[in-house]
């Protein structure tokens, strides 16, 4: 076996051209993956996590090295019910869609649960830290959308000045490539600890070693891949130099840990190298369109609101004042980030993994069906209506969630005046989407949040002392007399039309009355104007009513937008 530093720093897939093919981090557990859980965060790194590791292997199944709910409440010394909302999340964000915890029913994963060496990997990153937002180049530009002063601001001071803090700066996601640079500088520096969690201990000529085998080589597919511009993301073994030409028949051989760890190191440099060369192109202009990374666009009303990244999400950022829809010939890809978006309607109809929701107020957001994951963070006076398996909320206020999510909502961070209702819509292909994502519509925990601290330790921010252990605000219920349906114009006319006719969610027994009370009552308005006797000139006294009460409404909700842009289309 030639030694590491003899390899070249980049493997080239057999089925490729030859050109270099780059190892990049998965975002999904670093934007998806992380509890604020104190227990789950260990400041030690693999010397706590080893023996937790051999716990949790003598609690599990010898052949399959699952741990369930039971075994890693104990070996975390964590509830149940924390135990399973880590299988949960683990599920959430794993590179492979056909692993147990990930297609077992709701009922059943906390029997189920995760492998302990994904596990491993899970709880290792829980000591990340996210990238510092960064201030916009030109504040001025956003200060009349970014999220005002609400009359919540007042008692800031009293019970969180991290919430002033961050209510008084206006922060802007960091790029993608700076994201990829941060996580991939992350797994540089505990590369060394990661592969010791996955490695096994044998003995030869007199001393002890640490190998890896191939089989444990591929659950490093939680955190990194290879592949570029979109192709399929490439198994660390088959670009692995000393694993690439294993006989199928025959066990790979382990090899010392140490050479892997020396590979991968010469492979995360070479790609920070590219990055950071990129990045210079870029500002210098002479990067072409295929090569650069997604910007994040100014605010504003004319700007291109829809951004496709060669490996990462698609954007929908600075929509202003107007309303925007994309369906699933829109999207590319599976992923969507939402992104400093106010005052607008938007209409995602589509069925994705993922969805994120960063830095929006006073809007509306639809969105069709997350078979995967949610996070709604910093958004301020929004309205979202999701159909998801999983949904994170962090740092809002006084927002509003319509759900239909199949596990129980978890809030974390800073969380101020956030109402939660049943999911309250539909559009003719959604429960084709909901299918196609594994979304089970019989299911709906939108009643069930779970509250985690009020500190976020994954947040790079410095955290007011003493507060640690508090408890974030949960959510409280729309009022049933104040739920309605929204409805979402028919845009699938001319294109593929599905079955669905109504709210596939059903809804509980007290929104259900309060909506058939109200379309009780509407009728019975209508069947008295009709049969009311009135002149002429009293009917049109009526309608202008009627017209004039209608209209502030639709001023006063903000639907009166809505209907402008509806008609311009």
């Amino acid at each position: 076996m030639p030694e590491s530093d003899e390899q070249p720093p980049l493997s080239t897939p057999s089925t490729a051209s030859t050109a270099p093919v780059y190892i990049h981090p998965r975002r999904e557990p670093f934007e998806h993956g992380l509890l604020p859980i104190p227990k789950l965060i260990f400041s030690d790194g693999a010397q706590s996590l080893i023996p937790i590791r051999d716990k949790l292997l003598s609690l599990s199944s010898v052949s399959t090295h699952r741990a369930n709910s039971e075994a890693i409440a104990e070996a975390l010394q964590i509830s149940q019910d924390h135990a399973r909302l880590v299988i949960e999340t683990i599920a959430s964000v794993l590179y492979s869609d056909s692993d147990p915890s990930v297609t077992a029913k709701p009922s059943e994963i906390g029997s189920v649960g995760v492998n302990v060496f994904d596990l491993m990997l899970f709880l290792y990153i829980q000591s990340y830290k996210r990238l510092l937002p960064k201030g916009h180049k030109d504040s001025a530009a956003v200060a009349d959308v970014w999220p005002s002063t609400s009359a919540f601001d007042g008692f800031l001071s009293a019970l969180s000045p991290l919430q002033l803090v961050r209510s008084n700066s206006r922060r802007f996601m960091p790029s993608q490539a700076d994201e990829e640079a941060h996580q991939l500088s992350y797994l540089q520096k505990h590369l060394g600890n990661i592969l010791s969690l996955l490695a096994e201990l044998v003995e030869g000529d007199g001393e002890e070693s640490l190998v890896l085998s191939m089989e444990k080589l591929e659950h490093l597919g939680f955190l990194i891949y290879f592949g570029e511009k979109g192709s399929e993301r490439i198994p660390l073994s088959q670009n692995a130099p000393f694993f690439a030409n294993s006989d199928p028949e025959m066990p790979a051989v382990p090899v010392p840990a140490a050479q892997v760890h020396d590979w991968l190191l010469e492979n995360i440099a070479s790609a920070l190298t590219r990055i950071t060369e990129r990045a210079s192109a870029k500002e210098n202009g002479s990067t072409s369109a295929s090569d650069q990374d997604v910007p994040m666009a100014d605010v504003s009303a004319c700007s291109v609101k829809s951004s496709p990244s060669p490996r990462g999400p698609s954007f929908i950022e600075g929509i202003s004042k107007s309303s925007y829809v994309r369906l699933p010939n829109d999207i590319k890809g599976s992923s969507v980030k939402v992104v400093n978006c106010h005052e607008s309607v938007i209409y995602i109809l589509a069925p994705l993994k993922y969805a994120t929701v960063y830095g929006c107020s006073d809007a509306t957001i639809v969105l069709g069906a997350v078979g995967k994951a949610v996070r709604i963070e910093h958004c301020e006076r929004v309205h979202v209506i999701a159909a998801a398996k999983h949904i994170c909320i962090a740092n809002c206020r006084e927002c509003v969630f319509f759900l239909g999510v199949n596990q129980t909502p978890l809030l974390v961070g800073d969380n101020h005046k956030l109402q939660v209702a049943p999911y309250n819509t539909f559009y003719s292909l959604l429960e084709e989407h909901l299918n196609q994502v594994g979304i089970d519509p019989t299911i709906n925990r939108w009643d069930a949040p779970v509250a985690l601290g009020v500190v976020d330790p994954h947040d790079s921010l410095s955290h007011p002392a003493g507060v640690s252990d508090v408890q974030t605000e949960s959510a409280s219920p729309v009022d049933p007399d104040q739920f309605t349906n929204f409805l979402i114009p028919n845009w699938f006319e001319g294109q593929q039309s599905g079955s669905t006719k109504d709210n596939p969610f059903p809804l509980p027994a007290a929104y259900l009355a309060s909506q058939q009370r109200n379309h009780k009552n509407l009728e019975e308005t209508k069947h008295m104007l009709k049969e009311t006797d009135l002149d002429e000139s009293r009917k049109r006294e009526v309608a202008t009513a009627l017209h004039v009460c209608f209209k502030d409404w639709l001023y006063a909700s903000g639907n009166i937008r809505q209907l402008y842009c509806l008609q311009g289309e």
